[in-house]
């Protein structure tokens, strides 16, 4: 019997170590399962919060101007058009330029172009022979739809202040285009920035000089009423004229979509020559729609008036039947008539808002470009009265 000990213990510990196995292998299934959910719970909870992402960033229908990309070859931005939360422009405001970049732009622009309206906002890919113009492409056009997708802006639901981003016109100046963008908010400018400036030479030092304080005075200002900047006459006057195209087209967006008369960003293209922004955001609705508001009012560009020495072009602002504000669109410029047009055209916009229409006397030494203002006009009240 005390034989039988030994093999008996073996039994019992087979016995044991075999009773182990198997209840480690039936608790093994039971977690695996546990482990499968665990990890597939993952993608069940990411799935509706990319669904979401998505949602939340849904692209504004407007015109969005992207960042400035500087890449090793020149400056890349671009500009879309978006409508029905899809592409539907796409063109750059500036490319890569000189030598042979000019035939490298020439062939990629236009692909990428058309590339970046077929894609959608889902993103684009590289021209071949072109990848530094094509990155720099693609951050500009990623960054104009990040400002689509935070909206020309309603900063409250239904009706609120709106805000909005628009590039006015590139202005050619003597030493090189200006063109210039503004954020409006409630209103006012919040923020002006030079997309273009003339460079090159000592234009850069001019430039670097005036542009920041051009941005500064157009935000202080909250309209195109600025002050020329000593030193840089020529960038100051195509940084003028396209912040007051800039601003123009700010009521004209929101008229397109459908906003009603008083919008908050109609005020400043209103009070910008005049100095008066009050009580303009009716008219301004009004001459987005092309037509005169219910209080006389609107914004009018006059016809281009061809004088012998060279084109002018007027636009004003009604309030009440009366001329508010008055500028010139375009004005004979070059050698000696740069100087007679910067004397004669402030007054003569003084003029047409402090007679309140069209019968204005000429400007003593300037006969043809005040000649040629009173037709632009009285041409621009004409569509008025139409």
């Amino acid at each position: 019997m005390k034989k039988s000990h030994p093999f008996r213990r073996v039994m019992l510990a087979s016995a044991a170590t075999v009773s182990g196995i198997v209840l480690l292998l039936t608790l093994k299934p039971s977690s695996d399962p546990g482990s499968a959910q665990a990890a597939g719970a993952l993608p069940q909870q990411t799935a509706p919060a990319q669904e979401s992402a998505q949602g939340g960033a849904s692209v504004k229908d407007g015109t969005f101007t992207g960042d400035t990309i500087q890449t090793q070859y020149g400056p890349v931005q671009v500009r879309v058009t978006v409508s029905g939360g899809k592409i539907t422009k796409a063109d750059a405001l500036q490319a890569p330029k000189g030598g042979r970049s000019d035939q490298i732009s020439g062939d990629a622009i236009p692909k990428l172009n058309k590339e970046a309206i077929a894609s959608g906002t889902e993103g684009i890919d590289a021209v071949s022979g072109a990848s530094y113009t094509s990155a720099g492409y693609g951050k500009s056009l990623q960054s104009a739809l990040d400002k689509a997708s935070a909206g020309p802006g309603a900063t409250g639901g239904g009706g609120g202040a709106q805000a909005a981003t628009v590039t006015g016109d590139a202005v050619d100046t003597q030493y090189g285009p200006v063109q210039v963008r503004v954020t409006v908010s409630g209103g006012k400018i919040t923020k002006a920035e030079a997309v273009q400036q003339p460079k090159g030479g000592r234009s850069d030092q001019i430039s670097g000089d005036a542009v920041p304080k051009l941005n500064k005075e157009a935000v202080a200002a909250g309209s195109a009423n600025i002050d020329a900047i000593s030193g840089a006459s020529y960038t100051s006057a195509g940084y003028k004229k396209s912040l007051q195209s800039a601003l123009d087209k700010v009521p004209a967006a929101e008229s397109a979509k459908g906003k009603g008369t008083g919008a908050a960003p109609a005020d400043p293209p209103a009070g910008s020559a005049a100095g008066s922004a009050a009580g303009s955001g009716a008219a301004q609705s009004g001459a987005a729609a092309g037509g005169a508001t219910s209080d006389g009012g609107g914004t009018y560009t006059g016809a281009v008036v061809q004088t012998e020495y060279g084109p002018v072009q007027v636009r004003v602002t009604l309030t009440k039947g009366r001329i508010t504000s008055a500028s010139a669109v375009q004005a004979p410029k070059g050698g000696r008539s740069d100087q007679v047009s910067g004397d004669a055209i402030p007054k003569l916009n003084q003029e047409a808002v402090t007679v309140g229409d069209g019968d204005i006397d000429a400007v003593s030494g300037a006969s043809y470009t005040s000649a040629g203002y009173k037709k632009s006009l009285q041409s621009a009240l004409d569509q008025a009265g139409g």
